[in-house]
């Protein structure tokens, strides 16, 4: 087990948060949920005061610590995702009820963690043995908000992305970078 855990700072949303986050990964789970002794500024005695939770095998803590803070993208949490259909069931999931997407496969979730949705195929066609083929992949990655591994490929590759705008892509007149 690490010696270091994330621990994520809420406001009264602690359980239903890590309840949620454990419910999308396998080897995750909820270890313990500590109550409030006494009121206090995270709660009144009885409320949930920490969540230690698992999700995918990294150990977490989920703090009611009393007022709002809002997350900053310096801090994210990266899910590496081994085909589309986990790129696209993580990204449904979690940028669900009130989330925001972003691009080049940021989003926040409903509790304003951010995250990055990356397929594991990215790596090698960003850093590719290819260097033009890298940088259409780079080049298209820039333009999509949700990544799409066909698209990369096709990028990559070289291969016409015949109206190819698709679901989960910003318009061509997007910003060059991810920020």
């Amino acid at each position: 087990m690490s010696k270091i855990s994330p621990c994520l700072w809420f406001d009264g949303e602690a359980e239903e948060a890590a309840k949620f986050y454990v419910s999308l990964l396998p080897d995750s789970r909820i270890e313990k949920v500590q109550k409030n002794t006494v009121d206090g500024p995270s709660g009144k005695a009885g409320t949930v005061l920490v969540v230690e939770f698992t999700l995918a095998g990294q150990r977490f803590m989920a703090l009611n610590g009393g007022m709002r803070f809002e997350y900053t993208h310096a801090v994210s949490f990266k899910i590496d995702c081994a085909d589309q259909a986990e790129v696209d069931r993580l990204w449904d999931a979690l940028s669900s009820g009130g989330g925001q997407v972003e691009r080049c496969g940021w989003l926040k979730d409903r509790f304003g963690v951010s995250w990055q949705i990356v397929p594991t195929a990215l790596v090698q066609y960003l850093g590719g043995s290819d260097p033009a083929g890298a940088q259409r992949a780079m080049a298209a990655m820039l333009q999509m908000v949700k990544l799409d591994i066909a698209a990369l490929q096709r990028a990559y590759e070289g291969k016409s992305a015949a109206g190819s705008v698709a679901e989960g892509t910003a318009s061509s007149g997007a910003a060059a970078g991810c920020r």
